[in-house]
């Protein structure tokens, strides 16, 4: 086996749990935050700064690497982990997010959150630079303008090249704003994609491969028919694991994540893609998501944007100019120990690179340390009571 998961302890009357995965470059004790190195790197940061802010494991994208440097580039090299110096547990997604991003989003201020009643219409799709058929997604390079196509056998063949520990099938992630009927055939395809998937990974992996983790992705949308469908296919497939993609609205979030995990088979790891508010993150743990990754934590920590116990602070704000006091006074990372918020505010106002990295720092350290103060909490058999204390000062300002 690739890996192997086993579940050390469960929240009462949830589907949430504690446990831990073994992978060919180390154990991820789960729940955990994935730390996102899109291109091989995570933005600002060193693969030494990263692991000091607790990070056990790297999530890299397969569209972006597959441009550039090229897979083949990398497999040269001796796979993702020689290449970035990384030595721990890493993960590649499929590319699918990219057909979204480049098709539906391109252009247009959409992401994988909606509101509930936002619907795309068919005159708005103009403009893409993704087109999706039966056999995959072909597009125009964002670099260069040049064409490429990603099929589900090539995205697992990029995959294989890069050595990741953990991949994901191919899928189609598709806009909170399409209607139903494009969401049901999307969601046909993603399947019928998930099998092409499995069948070459099984093929390729049988001609003596390093054994790689396929994880297959579950879709759907905000529509509960289609979820449970997906949901129920999925687990029927010979998957070493499962994610949760696609697009959610907002309130109705948890309650997608809820009729997924009910029926996905209970022995096998589950990862929320693209997920990571502090507030979903709970909601998440709570209903049986195992991993999570989000580029909000490095993204708004180069912004200025910082996480604190009590809230968001941006650290550019006037206010914090002769703030003596550390970004958190509970935050055990690197930079509160030894930096404060007076110097940050100078840092991003002067427009230094140094004052994103130590926001990207601080950021990432206080999300995959409140995930793993959750995993605790669900050791020790307190859960409900951590969400309830962190949230109620979390929101209060």
């Amino acid at each position: 086996m690739p890996i192997k998961f086993e579940i050390e302890k469960e929240i009462p009357n949830a589907l949430g749990r504690a446990g831990k995965i073994e992978t060919p470059h180390g154990v991820i004790h789960t729940p955990a935050f994935v730390s996102v190195g899109t291109k091989a790197t995570v933005k600002a940061l060193t693969p030494e700064q990263i692991k000091e802010t607790g990070a056990e494991v790297v999530l890299a994208n397969t569209y972006h690497l597959y441009l550039a440097p090229g897979d083949l580039r990398v497999k040269e090299f001796g796979g993702l982990h020689k290449f970035m110096n990384w030595k721990g547990p890493m993960m590649t997604d499929s590319g699918g997010f990219q057909v979204f991003s480049l098709g539906a989003a391109y252009g247009k201020q959409i992401s994988k959150i909606a509101k509930a009643d936002e619907v795309r219409s068919e005159e708005e799709i103009a403009g893409s630079l993704a087109k999706v058929d039966e056999q995959g997604v072909t597009f125009k390079s964002h670099h260069d303008g040049s064409l490429h196509c990603i099929t589900p056998e090539k995205s697992i063949e990029i995959q294989h090249n890069l050595g990741a520990d953990i991949i994901f099938a191919f899928d189609e992630c598709t806009s909170p704003m399409e209607d139903f009927k494009y969401q049901e055939e999307a969601l046909e395809r993603t399947h019928r994609w998930a099998q092409r998937s499995l069948e070459y990974h099984k093929q390729q992996t049988t001609n003596n491969r390093q054994p790689q983790a396929l994880f297959g992705i579950v879709q759907g949308g905000r529509e509960e028919t289609l979820r449970k469908r997906s949901a129920e296919f999925m687990r029927s497939l010979d998957f070493d694991g499962f994610g949760i993609g696609g697009s959610f609205a907002k309130e109705d979030m948890e309650t997608a994540v809820k009729w997924v995990n009910e029926i996905l088979p209970k022995e096998k790891p589950r990862h929320l893609l693209g997920i990571g508010e502090p507030e979903d993150l709970f909601m998440g743990v709570e209903n049986g998501v195992d991993l999570f990754d989000c580029v909000a934590p490095t993204r708004n920590g180069r912004g200025g944007t910082l996480y604190t116990s009590r809230g968001k602070i941006n650290i550019r704000n006037a206010e914090f100019r002769d703030d003596q006091e550390p970004i958190d006074k509970k935050c055990q990372c690197n930079v509160c120990k030894n930096y404060t918020r007076a110097y940050l505010c100078h840092l991003y106002r002067a427009h230094e690179m140094l004052g994103g990295t130590l926001g990207s720092i601080h950021n990432l350290y206080f999300i995959i340390n409140l995930v793993k103060k959750m995993r605790q909490a669900i050791l020790e058999n307190r859960f409900p009571q951590f969400k309830n204390d962190f949230l109620a000062k979390y929101w209060k300002e």
